[in-house]
């Protein structure tokens, strides 16, 4: 099943040894891939079940057959009535590893990278109807603003959006391409990459509406997991790992930490790792999209 030619499992060993996976249990990887993750904990049950989510149809080629494994073609944020609907109450982990994936990356088709002339879509799934082409030919000077600056955390973001304003009123902005060469004037020598990169997470947060689902899945876990039960995130970016750090700290994806009277930290869940965990130098050798990898661990109290 599982293949690294869909996407290179990040954090595999470590991600898998904080589910503490019960052989009998019931688990969900949120986030199917290549079956990377998802192959690691089937093979440790016995009589356990996994149910495992992605919106990306690419992903059915690389399926598991096993008699253990559901899968379900649908963003993760709604996995709660996909839950209800398969009649399973609580699960033991969940386990979800963000981001974009080495697949849609490298596939040019995608138009996820400034690497390669693609059209401007980004979605990861297909059947979506709006795309970065949507977003970058039709959003106001505002929206745009907005969207650079709240999911690119990049300076000036006005300054952005307006080039991409001013380029789209000669000719729509159709692929990647056109859309590095309308940014070209603010790329500054050195930080080309950087900047761009920053760029297009914007708008592909915008168009997966990303840092919304993954609110809706965090929230969703105070209900479908055991007391006991593990949660386990691998986030790429400082916006992704705010919103998991803040919720596995409190349970309010705010992170304001309630007290009781005698001010002891009143929170549904208790830190496996208190410190975030990272990639070993080996495993960045292997795969170099793991350096931004950060993985947090917290199991659910009573």
């Amino acid at each position: 099943m599982g293949s690294t030619d869909y996407h290179i499992p990040v954090l595999l060993r470590e991600s898998i040894a904080g589910l503490s996976v019960d052989p009998k249990g019931v688990y969900l990887d949120l986030t199917y891939g290549g079956g990377g993750h998802s192959h690691e904990i089937l093979r440790l049950l016995d009589d356990g079940r996994l149910v495992a989510f992605d919106q990306d149809s690419d992903v059915k080629q690389y399926l598991s057959d096993d008699h253990q494994f559901d899968f379900i073609e649908h963003n993760y944020r709604h996995y709660g009535r996909f839950l209800d609907y398969l009649g399973i109450d609580q699960v033991d982990g969940i386990l979800a590893d963000l981001g974009v994936s080495s697949h849609h990356l490298d596939a040019p088709e995608r138009g996820f990278s400034f690497r390669f002339d693609a059209p401007l879509d980004m979605r990861m799934n297909q059947k979506s109807p709006i795309s970065a082409h949507e977003i970058v030919n039709a959003y106001s000077h505002e929206e745009l603003t907005r969207v650079i600056k709240d999911y690119g955390e990049i300076n000036r973001p006005a300054a952005w959006s307006a080039k991409i304003i001013k380029a789209r009123e000669t000719k729509q902005i159709m692929t990647t391409t056109d859309l590095v060469n309308s940014l070209k004037p603010l790329l500054k020598r050195g930080r080309e990459n950087k900047d761009l990169a920053r760029i297009f997470q914007a708008l592909r947060i915008e168009v997966n509406k990303e840092l919304d689902g993954l609110a809706e899945m965090l929230e969703q876990s105070l209900r479908y997991l055991k007391p006991g039960g593990r949660l386990v995130v691998i986030s790429y970016h400082s916006l992704e790992d705010r919103l998991v750090k803040n919720f596995m700290r409190s349970g309010r994806l705010d992170g304001v930490v309630e007290k009781d009277f005698y001010g002891n930290t009143l929170s549904p869940f208790k830190l496996i790792n208190r410190k975030v965990i990272l990639s070993t130098p080996e495993e960045l050798e292997r795969n170099s999209r793991a350096r931004s990898a950060k993985l947090r661990i917290a199991e659910k109290i009573g």
